[in-house]
């Protein structure tokens, strides 16, 4: 895992307030976050053994962040330590579980090629995914695609946040994982069901990715490969707190497919992860475990 760690910071009220207007909101929560963390927490308790490469601040959050990453079962030998604060998520929630997040770097912009080159180095051997996003500089995420590539690995991008990046990055990616509006916004392709997903698709096939699988929130997802293309029904559950249902579905399918899964098991586990994240409020106390997701995972989708 190469990216980002956060601390989030998040506050749920019955309603996101307007622009310039205050809400009272009803409870508040400090937890472990950030894309890349939340990715490798997910990926860690679904099984598979999971290192982090990225970079903390010289703050109390970093304690609170590595001291979590360790906690959920993930190797933090590959942290690095940069001075000044450790990143920051703002999130705030609304009754329906709708969210809105300000994300600020900080820390995580010291991520660097040599950083990820020594990590892949170390790591030689004993990794055979690596899951990337957008929440770092997106030449370091260009970078460790090329690297992973070249060093056998399977590269899984999920390109949140949708920010412009090198073009040369999508052919070093096997599987990318946006979900609609992530997909719209980089292909220039309204995707609003699975015939504008496959059209979407289409656009980062042609620009060299392998498999393309565009979640649809409650719709399921779309899988597309220049062989074929697969519909993924989507699990029924209530939804409090949408937070971190993409990491969870990303890191849950690269566990899966270090695990052994093939695609279809892989993609089915993960859609049966992300489902699940959004039944509880929070990011990294969201992420289910292996047994659920294999409970959920063994029960029909809905139609």
């Amino acid at each position: 895992m190469v990216g980002s760690i956060s601390a989030d910071v998040t506050a749920f009220a019955d309603r996101l307030p307007q622009p310039g207007e205050t809400v009272l909101g009803n409870d508040v929560t400090l937890v472990l976050g950030g894309k890349g963390a939340n990715q490798a927490v997910a990926a860690a308790r679904f099984g598979a053994p999971t290192w982090m490469v990225g970079c903390v601040g010289d703050d109390a959050f970093a304690d609170l962040t590595a001291g979590d990453l360790r906690r959920y079962g993930v190797n933090t030998d590959l942290l690095r330590s940069v001075p000044g604060p450790t990143g920051v998520a703002h999130i705030r929630v609304d009754a329906n579980g709708q969210n809105d997040i300000v994300n600020t770097p900080l820390a995580n912009g010291h991520l660097d090629a040599d950083q990820v080159d020594g990590a892949l180095a170390a790591l030689a051997s004993q990794a055979s995914v690596l899951l990337l996003q957008l929440e770092v500089r997106a030449g370091i995420t260009a970078h460790a695609a090329e690297a992973g590539r070249r060093a056998g690995l399977a590269v899984v991008l999920d390109p949140a946040p949708a920010v412009a990046v090198p073009e040369t990055v999508w052919q070093h990616v096997d599987i990318v994982t946006p979900n609609e509006s992530e997909a719209g916004l980089i292909t220039g392709i309204e995707v609003t069901g699975v015939d504008t997903a496959r059209k979407a698709a289409q656009w980062f096939l042609d620009r060299g990715v392998r498999q393309v699988v565009i979640t649809l929130g409650g719709a399921g997802a779309v899988s597309v490969t220049a062989a074929e293309s697969h519909e993924y029904a989507p699990f029924a559950v209530t939804a409090v707190d949408t937070t971190a249902a993409g990491d969870a579905f990303t890191g849950t399918l690269g566990a899966a497919l270090a695990l052994g899964l093939g695609s279809a098991d892989a993609i089915r586990h993960a859609m049966a992860a992300g489902a699940l994240a959004v039944t509880k409020r929070g990011a990294s106390p969201s992420l289910p475990d292996r047994d659920a997701v294999l409970a959920l995972a063994g029960r029909p989708a809905t139609a």
